[in-house]
């Protein structure tokens, strides 16, 4: 069996942390998203992989390549138009001519419950569609399940029927291409590949596997920390780097190769520290927190459930938590960043001029690549900074701070 990992989206809901990568490509527990799919397949005996790209195609091939370092084959597709997912599917209709695996590039499972449900959906003989309990289906749309058969497929409605939603993953026969090319275009514009899937359940059996728990919806940038948390409640502890005398490790930690962990460092896993890193002396790692290639953390720095990117630097005297920061960014001595409100409650977050709910208690920023901040810098809870901002010495940044801005 072949497999299909769609990866061609903007991921503008992302943004700013998709300016300048995919966000397949975002980082989850050390790796990039897609990859945890990519290993999934592979452990499910699909070596032959198709990824459909199209926005910063060639980031994405760049961290990929041809496949070889996963075990597997992979070739890339280019939508250059992206007219929806039925419209992704039909580029494929000549690599993929028997049954087939199909992912959304951005989709989010637990490795282990993301092994099982491909298992068990391979083994069928009817297409199948993987759908997901959720609280709100709403805001998704839902699916409708009757004896373990797909039997109505709704987009975003406000009467939801039932809780369970489209979760991304499939394993369909060939003849999904004749309902595809039978498919209308929506009034979003797109071909959509739920119109194609609910022809053919009016034709002919599509099975329903549910995911019980270990899926998740990652449509803002805070959701990527509750993922790298399920994810990372799976990671295998493993040190290729130098840990000096004084360390002290509880847990799972991860250390990759060329890292330095020095003196009077704490870390309390799960923690994931990649390659070419330098840790301490005397710092303060907690649990959850994911450190990509060639990240600092420094001298008397605490760091506590939040995702750093690659060759960004948190040197001294700075507290981050619930973060995401993005690549290449530098904390300048004594930056700290809030993550509780005085009042306890949860954190709004301002997003396209709204204040939206982020449905956390603790969050603290979302920082766009290249950000730089100034000693003794501050940071309120929920702020969004765009990339490429300067922050200055002493300055408050708060709210929704647009891309290459200056706070002073």
């Amino acid at each position: 069996m072949k497999g299909l990992i769609l990866a061609a989206g903007e991921g503008t809901r992302m943004r700013p942390l998709t300016a300048n990568i995919p966000k397949p490509i975002l980082p989850i527990a050390g790796k990039p998203t897609i990859v945890h799919t990519i290993e999934a397949m592979k452990q499910c005996g699909i070596g032959d992989i198709f990824i459909l790209a199209g926005w910063r195609a060639n980031r994405l091939k760049d961290v990929l390549g041809d496949g070889a370092s996963f075990g597997v084959k992979i070739e890339y597709v280019t939508q250059e138009k992206r007219l929806g997912t039925a419209h992704a599917l039909s580029m494929l209709k000549d690599h993929l001519s028997g049954r087939f695996c199909c992912v959304y590039g951005d989709v989010v499972v637990s490795p282990a419950a993301l092994r099982k449900t491909l298992k068990e959906s391979i083994s069928m003989k009817e297409s199948v569609m993987c759908v997901a309990p959720v609280a709100d289906p709403s805001r998704y749309g839902s699916v409708e399940v009757a004896n373990g058969k797909v039997t109505g497929i709704w987009e975003k409605s406000t009467a939801p029927h039932g809780n369970l939603i489209n979760a991304g993953i499939y394993v369909l026969n060939p003849d999904i291409y004749d309902f595809i090319a039978k498919t209308e275009i929506s009034p979003r514009g797109e071909y959509e590949l739920t119109d194609s899937l609910l022809m053919m359940s009016r034709k002919q059996d599509l099975r329903a596997q549910i995911i019980e728990k270990g899926w998740l919806d990652v449509a803002r940038p805070w959701d990527l920390l509750l993922a790298n948390e399920i994810v990372m409640q799976e990671m295998v502890p493993e040190v290729k780097g130098t840990v000096e005398p004084g360390v002290t490790m509880k847990g799972p930690v991860h250390i990759g190769e060329g890292t330095e962990v020095m003196t009077g460092s704490y870390i309390v896993g799960p923690v994931y520290i990649g390659k070419g890193c330098e840790i301490g002396p005397n710092c303060f790692i907690r649990p959850s927190t994911s450190l990509g290639d060639g990240c600092k953390v420094g001298n008397a720095v605490e760091v506590k459930n939040s995702i750093i990117m690659n060759e960004s630097k948190v040197p001294h005297n700075s507290y981050v938590g619930d973060s995401v920061i993005g690549e290449r960014c530098n904390l300048g001595a004594g930056t700290k960043v809030a993550n509780l409100r005085l009042d306890n409650r949860q954190v709004p977050v301002v997003v396209d001029g709204q204040k939206v709910d982020s449905e956390r208690r603790k969050l603290g920023v979302i920082m766009g690549d290249d950000v730089k901040t100034g000693i003794n810098a501050s940071i309120d809870p929920g702020t969004i900074i765009g990339e490429e901002t300067l922050i200055g010495p002493s300055a408050l940044a708060s709210g929704y701070i647009l891309p290459r801005s200056k706070i002073l």
